[in-house]
């Protein structure tokens, strides 16, 4: 190539650029170029659309302001009108590094701590008049335990490595203590089931909180409710904080998945219901994962062994292909043990095991991260309608009859606000999430709004047009 030319091929490419850090959320990777610059113009617009949108997400992750948000459907004027104005409190589970203030206050940040702690936060409802909207305050929070500092202590023995007796004595207690938490709480909800949430990309412990307590309501408090919450948010900034955070969730993953299985193992849970936003559903992708794994190789399932009955990604802010290998590992590895031998064709009984995927292909919080990551396809941005072949090929194999009508994929249009990225606070949204978990209502039940695409492909009903026909209140 002349040198000519390859100026002018630069000079495009720079152009290019440009317009990518004008229209940063554009999908087309041809836009992008293929080399350095290509690479560079990626980085640059990723970034750029980070610092648009870092202030934005933890707030939005929260509960919509009832005076912005879109009127309820007729099926969710019931869900939103019942929600308690009393207070109660959350059990946490965390492997934040705690900061005690002055005062003695305890909180969490965003460094990582070796040991998985727990504890209650209290929440308190506020009727914020002049803003016009229901608040959810975040009161005390008290630590009711802590598992030992990983990795667990080791000695060499006559017959080989064993744990040391200290740390499965401490282990043992922590498990107690916290299976102890759930149980009280099982106790006292109306349906003798658990659901946990996991946040995203940069959240505070208070929004995790505050998240967490919202969908509570929303299922009117009758559930016995756990916010996981892991160390993002830090202090990387918005051009590094992402891949902090990134890595910070990948830490978790050990940590998490400890803690649900302890928690499945509680006495009087009879089901489980995890449910993840963003950054969080790639660490719930890698816990069901591995939990899935190891009940298989004892001959079981997630629901036959650990209770799990709904897994519901919002927004999932991970590669489609990732998704699927993770998720579905245990399927497509026929020598796995399954007992005492491999057994090829033989899988075990899924039950009540469901899985949900909410998307919405106008999220510009997920382009930032296609962006910055070069993936294809975000499972939180898909288009039912313009999948490309083998990409829609890869998702119709989650779905039908191929894996046993174990998926739903639900698309949101317009992702319910400008960024389309926390629309697990919209009305239509939260009252499907509700009719799914409350009332245990598949999909094509009349119960959910919901109009079928191609099964397993569905579309959430439009709220905003669906309110207009409504008598008011």
């Amino acid at each position: 190539m002349s040198a000519s030319s390859l100026r002018r091929r630069r000079r495009t490419e720079w152009q290019d650029c440009f317009c990518l850090l004008r229209w940063p959320w554009s999908k087309s990777h041809a836009l992008y170029g293929t080399g350095r610059i290509g690479y560079l113009c990626r980085t640059i617009a990723g970034l750029f659309l980070l610092v648009f949108l870092a202030g934005c997400i933890a707030q939005r992750e929260v509960a919509t302001d009832p005076a912005l948000a879109p009127s309820p459907l007729a099926g969710t004027r019931t869900v939103l009108s019942r929600q308690s104005s009393e207070a109660f409190d959350l059990l946490y589970v965390t492997d934040r590094a705690p900061v005690t203030a002055s005062d003695g206050t305890l909180s969490y940040g965003a460094e990582r701590a070796m040991f998985l702690g727990f504890g209650n936060v209290a929440i308190t409802p506020t009727d914020n008049s002049s803003r016009g909207k229901d608040e959810l305050r975040i009161g005390t929070i008290s630590e009711a335990g802590r598992f030992p500092a990983t990795p667990y202590g080791v000695v060499v023995t006559a017959t080989g490595l064993r744990r040391t007796p200290a740390a499965v004595v401490a282990h043992a207690q922590a498990a107690a203590s916290l299976q102890a938490e759930v149980a009280r709480r099982v106790a006292t909800a109306s349906r003798k089931e658990v659901v946990v949430f996991i946040h995203g990309y940069n959240n505070g412990f208070d929004d995790a909180a505050r998240a967490t307590a919202q969908i509570c309501r929303s299922l009117q408090n009758q559930f016995a409710c756990i916010v996981m919450t892991w160390p993002a948010g830090g202090k990387g900034g918005s051009f590094f904080g992402y891949n902090i955070d990134r890595e910070s969730s990948e830490f978790a993953v050990a940590d998490f998945k400890k803690a649900i299985r302890i928690i499945a193992e509680t006495k009087g849970v009879e089901r489980l219901h995890l449910l993840a936003h963003s950054r969080g559903t790639d660490v719930l992708a890698s816990v069901i994962q591995q939990l899935a794994i190891e009940a298989y190789v004892v001959r079981s399932s997630l629901w036959q062994r650990y209770k799990i009955a709904n897994a519901v990604f919002f927004a999932p802010d991970i590669d489609l292909d990732v998704a699927s290998s993770k998720l579905f590992a245990w399927v497509s590895d026929p020598d796995l043990a399954f007992g005492g031998e491999a057994s090829p064709s033989r899988l075990p009984s899924q039950g009540a095991m469901h899985l949900t995927i909410y998307s919405s292909p106008g999220d510009k919080a997920l382009s930032a991260s296609t962006l910055l990551s070069g993936s294809v396809l975000r499972l939180g941005q898909l288009d039912v309608d313009r999948l490309p072949k083998v990409r829609s090929e890869a998702a119709s194999r989650w779905g039908g009859s191929h894996m046993g009508r174990l998926v739903d994929f639900i698309e949101v249009p317009g992702g319910g606000s400008f960024l389309g990225h926390s629309y697990f606070s919209d009305p239509a949204v939260k009252a499907d999430l509700v009719a799914l978990i409350r009332d245990r209502a598949k999909a094509g039940d009349p119960r959910r709004q919901l109009v079928e695409v191609k099964r397993p492909f569905w579309r959430i009903s439009d709220a905003r047009q669906a309110s207009r026909s409504l008598p008011p209140n």
